[in-house]
């Protein structure tokens, strides 16, 4: 796990709103945002919460540093801890730097190769109202990584950087840009030929040889190249600095005209780092954009300039025709000076709706015509399906591929079925939606990545079959793998697991789930819940009562023994089908009508009044289940429960990123009292919202319902029938 603090460039970008938009901004991403935190704020959202805090830091006016700490917490790859132990760590990390007190806003992102929390923290005290700045942050960020590091199981990370500044920089950048800098060129092309130089001159030598050019600067001494490419010599290596050189070879001597002659043998240029693949086409293609790039937006700007200016000459034109027409009318003076300013005011909201959208266009222009490091443009070509472009993404040398919970499959790769591309990394590792999960491609394996529910379990199963054949090799701890098992029963998918336990176990609860259907003692887990959310999850009711009865992935048997890694254990105690049905079963027949049958086997046997049930022998009228009321009462259409469900599916996917937002159901004939949470309008149909504890149940009204609802106010209490109908507090059914 690493932890830094990440500053502002400027004061003057010193923004927390900004900061907070930008780490609670989806960007378009399904697997971008995950949970997001407000700690110490008494607003209930994040826009509220960051009125808060700007008001916070505007009572303090004597502080003139940054008000705003970025901190970021980084985990290894591979390590996915829980919300719990997220948010544990976060307190830790604050209350160590002294920020325990402090209002912040954090956000978990998911896109990228390493999960990550970025926290924004006001500096400003909220009840002090003074500005902490925590004394030597690195040091304490490292020692607080070391002890949640240890207390939480995390791998252990290097927190004691040995390497300087400008050290530190070069290895990001070719990290990150994918560009080769100028220090780790020197480090793997000529440091071992300049160590060996015994003179000044023959040192001079040396570096004209490779391209560079030792220089005195200030006190110290620089190496530069050609095109003026700068770095301190301390900085290739601690033995260059000019005090040790002086040491080794005297005072120091400027090269002469005659060693500037040497043919150079290298030289260093900004190249990619050296790749497996080759990527010279790549990288001329990423050049000529480079170089475009610039023109291009020039060009864009100059005219919608030009348009801008032509817009604004013509408003001008039109309220100059305007005034023109007020002054030949014979109306009296104030009814002209109302005229008069009316014009003006008319004017003045034109041009600024015109600039408005000349400073729209010019962003959009900005965004799409800025200059990329060589892995965003990779990054760029991956996502628009270049495939030379993923390769060489996923042949960096920071590409290590998946790791944990995996599935992967023996054959060659082939190509398939394509989810809907989500993200691309810059490890070359592919993100594809599936549903509420997402799964992680490295072109070798795939993973599940987040919520590993039987739906992403699935997808990817069902991916990695079209991708690689029937053969499948599953990698990670034994409940992933009893998750494994039990999705591919479920998908009913025709894999074969490479393991013998897996195979064999998948084999049983297939055999035993076609046994199952035939005989109906398990009943449909397939059927619509009341809440109308279709097929049950592996978190609902029926999902664990199926589990608790077959055999799941969380049953303690599975443990222990290799053969039963996938953890899923049959019913128990199966006899053979009895000829005495039971008792919710007697007198009727499978599939025909529900009336009650009396059978009697032999002459021999006697039907007793009290075998006889009372509705076979004393029938009265039956209820049509035609003629029924529906749990929405009467006079509610499919179009409403349609727009219901919209809403609800709208509102359950924004739940999943805003932390605030209570779980929404549709009405499922539920009665009672709740508290009114107004009306909601969607496709013209309108829908009552009841609020019941943490939940909020939403109920298709017609318009007269509406109409009587806008006499309660939002929070009184409302009583729900076993019809459907609404009573407020005054006693009046709506």
């Amino acid at each position: 796990m690493i932890a830094k603090h990440v500053p502002m460039r400027s004061l003057g970008k010193s923004d927390f709103a900004g900061l907070a938009d930008y780490i609670t901004d989806t960007q378009g991403k399904t697997e971008r945002l995950g949970q997001v935190q407000v700690t110490n704020c008494a607003a209930g959202t994040v826009q509220a919460a960051i009125d808060e805090v700007l008001a916070t830091q505007h009572i303090n006016t004597r502080a003139k540093g940054d008000k705003t700490y970025h901190l970021l917490v980084s985990f290894r790859t591979g390590e996915k801890p829980n919300a719990d132990t997220i948010k544990a760590i976060e307190e830790r990390i604050c209350a160590g730097l002294g920020y325990g007190e402090h209002q912040r806003i954090s956000a978990v992102h998911h896109d990228t190769d390493n999960l990550h929390i970025h926290i924004a923290i006001n500096k400003i005290h909220p009840v002090r109202h003074t500005m902490h700045e925590p004394y030597y942050p690195h040091r304490a960020l490292a020692e607080l990584c070391t002890i949640i590091e240890r207390d939480y199981g995390l791998e252990p990370d290097n927190h004691e950087s040995r390497k300087r500044n400008a050290e530190g920089r070069a290895v990001d950048m070719e990290r990150h840009a994918g560009i080769e800098s100028l220090i780790g060129w020197i480090k793997r092309e000529c440091l071992d030929e300049i160590r060996e130089a015994q003179s000044w001159a023959e040192l001079h030598q040396t570096m004209r040889a490779n391209g560079l050019e030792l220089r005195e600067r200030a006190n110290g001494l620089v190496i530069e190249t050609v095109d003026g490419t700068m770095v301190k010599a301390s900085t290739v290596a601690r033995d260059f600095s000019k005090p040790k050189l002086e040491a080794r070879l005297g005072s120091f001597e400027a090269s002469s005209e005659r060693q500037a002659q040497i043919n150079v043998k290298r030289q260093y240029q900004k190249y990619p780092v050296r790749l497996r693949v080759n990527t010279v086409e790549l990288y001329a293609r990423y050049k000529a954009e480079q170089q475009t790039l610039t023109a291009t937006r020039t060009a864009a700007l100059e005219k919608t300039k030009k348009r801008k200016d032509e817009q604004i000459e013509a408003a001008k034109r039109s309220s100059r025709l305007r005034r023109a027409a007020i002054k030949i009318l014979s109306e009296g003076r104030l009814t002209k000076k109302l005229l008069y300013a009316q014009a003006s005011k008319s004017l003045r909201n034109e041009i600024q709706a015109i600039n408005e959208q000349y400073r729209r266009e010019r962003k959009r222009f900005y965004d799409e015509h800025r200059r990329l490091t060589w892995a965003d443009w990779l990054k760029k070509e991956s996502m628009q399906g270049n495939g030379e472009a993923l390769a060489a993404l996923r042949a960096r040398e920071a590409a290590q591929g998946l790791k944990g919970n995996t599935v992967k499959g023996e054959g060659q790769a082939r190509p398939g079925h394509v989810p809907i591309l989500d993200n691309i990394t810059k490890k070359g590792i592919i993100i594809y939606r599936a549903g509420m999960s997402a799964i992680r491609d490295d072109g070798d394996k795939l993973q599940v990545s987040r919520e590993t529910n039987s739906e992403g379990l699935q997808a990817a199963l069902r991916l990695a079959m079209e991708r690689y054949g029937e053969r499948i090799t599953v990698n990670g701890t034994a409940e992933f793998k009893a998750q494994v098992v039990w999705a591919a029963v479920e998908s009913q998918l025709p894999i074969i697991f490479a393991d013998p336990g897996l195979e064999r176990r998948r084999q049983e609860l297939s055999t035993k789930e076609k046994a199952n259907e035939r005989t109906g003692s398990i009943s449909d887990r397939g059927r619509t819940d009341r809440r109308g959310t279709g097929r049950a999850g592996p978190g609902s009711t029926a999902d664990q009562h199926a589990i608790r009865f077959r055999g799941g992935p969380n049953d303690s048997r599975a443990a222990g023994a290799s053969e039963r890694s996938a953890g899923i254990v049959g019913k128990p105690n199966i006899g053979r089908p009895g000829r005495v049905p039971p008792p919710q079963s007697q007198h009727r027949l499978r599939e025909l009508s529900e009336l009650g049958v009396v059978r009697i086997a032999g002459g021999s046997e006697v039907l007793l009044p009290r075998n006889v049930p009372g509705h076979v022998e004393q029938q009265g009228t039956q209820p049509d289940n035609t003629l029924r009321r529906g749990v929405f009462g009467a006079g509610v259409k499919p179009e409403q429960i349609v727009a219901a469900e919209k809403y609800i599916d709208e509102r359950e996917q924004k739940r999943f990123k805003i932390y605030d937002i209570p779980k929404h159901f549709l009405y499922n004939g539920q009665n009672g009292t709740f508290t009114y949470g107004g009306t909601r309008n969607v496709d013209g149909h309108a829908l009552a919202l009841l609020k019941h504890g943490d939940e909020v149940m939403v109920l298709p009204i017609d318009q007269a319902t509406t109409r009587r609802l806008k006499r309660i106010g939002v929070g009184d209490p409302v009583t729900v029938n076993p019809t459907g109908s609404l009573r407020t507090s005054k006693g009046r059914s709506q």
